[in-house]
């Protein structure tokens, strides 16, 4: 039977052995016509040379069980992946939202920044929309009431800044509107009750905000609420039954300051709670609502992209795993239609890389 792990044979399975087993006894077998010692006889030596090929394919078949095993747990976590037609562009630190059954993924780091594309799941094709009218990054986006709002974000040799840009699909135009009170990046976005909260990210003084400020697309108008208990950024937001969820991020833009914090804000009251942590410690990650729970993907962590998804539910205040990500990304586009959620761009290694994965991730 031909070895399942093409890198396991029986002259260097010492080798790999000592790497995965430590603890096994090793065996060699590099001569296999080794000399016959004093009192052995041709026969012993063929004896003993079968009992170490039986050994050598024992380890073999020990090693491809607990390959097969690990993998096996990763496949048995609940949730489907789909990978759909790529982005024509390969971007990181994107925005992305859903109007009218499409999803816009916006700006973004590359060459112009600008760009917006927009992705049709029914027919699995992209296409050119009108671009930004300025290149962003690091930007919060919803859709409220037939329209896409883009909000702060980072200009490259700028900083942090307040704009906010309005899309109008019908036209295919974009408008600016009222200044956010804080500028800032890295921030995260939700929608309550047809109004847009922005919550956390950088200011202009490269350190974290607290700012927790409500958009009234209607009015045109910013309105000031309790500040999240635990300034960071590059979080996510989730939204369930009127409440949201400030999950995971950074200290002041730093890598080596991630945390799993979750801070639940209630509109109702104005006032924050702390819920449980997620469990896996990164930031970087995408997020959206869906059945009642606030899935969390991706991100890093110790300079490494993650591909964990995991969601939170309110009710039980607890977190579940599920399948992870077939492509681990940072810096991602998500957006929700039906029941699926859409995981798009991202940079695939730490620090400023690209990616046009789309994937496609059902409960």
């Amino acid at each position: 039977m031909a070895s399942m792990f093409p890198n396991l044979s029986f002259a260097n399975h010492n080798l790999e052995a000592e790497r995965y087993f430590p603890f096994l006894p090793q065996t060699s077998i590099q001569n296999p016509h080794p000399r016959p010692q004093a009192g052995e006889g041709e026969g012993d030596t063929e004896s003993k040379l079968l009992k170490k090929v039986s050994v050598a394919f024992a380890l073999n078949l020990l090693i491809l069980a607990c390959i097969h095993a690990s993998a096996g747990a990763a496949n048995s976590l609940p949730g489907k992946w789909q990978i759909r037609a790529s982005m024509p562009s390969a971007r990181t630190e994107v925005a992305a939202a859903e109007l009218g059954g499409k999803i816009f993924v916006m700006g973004g780091l590359e060459k112009h920044g600008d760009r917006v594309e927009q992705y049709d799941p029914v027919n699995d094709t992209w296409r050119r929309r009108a671009a930004l009218p300025r290149p962003l990054h690091h930007f919060g986006a919803a859709a409220v009431n037939g329209k896409i709002y883009i909000i702060g974000g980072y200009i490259s040799g700028v900083g942090s800044v307040n704009t906010v840009y309005q899309y109008d699909r019908a036209t295919d135009r974009w408008h600016e509107r009222a200044p956010m009170p804080t500028a800032r990046g890295a921030l995260a976005v939700g929608v309550i009750k047809g109004k847009i909260f922005a919550v956390g990210g950088v200011g202009t003084d490269k350190k974290n905000t607290a700012a927790n400020e409500e958009y009234d697309p209607g009015r045109d108008r910013w309105y000031n609420h309790a500040p999240m208990p635990t300034p960071r950024d590059h979080h996510a937001i989730g939204v369930v039954n009127g409440k949201f969820y400030a999950i995971a991020g950074r200290l002041d833009g730093k890598h080596s300051r991630d945390v799993a914090i979750n801070e639940e804000y209630d509109l109702v009251t104005n006032r924050w709670r702390a819920r449980a942590p997620m469990p896996t410690l990164r930031s970087g990650v995408g997020g959206a609502a869906l059945i009642g729970q606030v899935f969390v993907f991706g991100g890093e962590f110790d300079r490494k992209t993650r591909s964990d998804a995991e969601s939170y539910d309110p009710e039980t205040n607890r977190w579940r795993r599920w399948a992870p990500m077939p492509t681990a990304r940072h810096g991602l586009g998500i957006a929700v239609i039906g029941n699926s959620i859409y995981v798009i761009s991202g940079g695939p290694k730490a620090g400023a890389t690209f990616s046009s994965v789309n994937e496609v991730f059902t409960p």
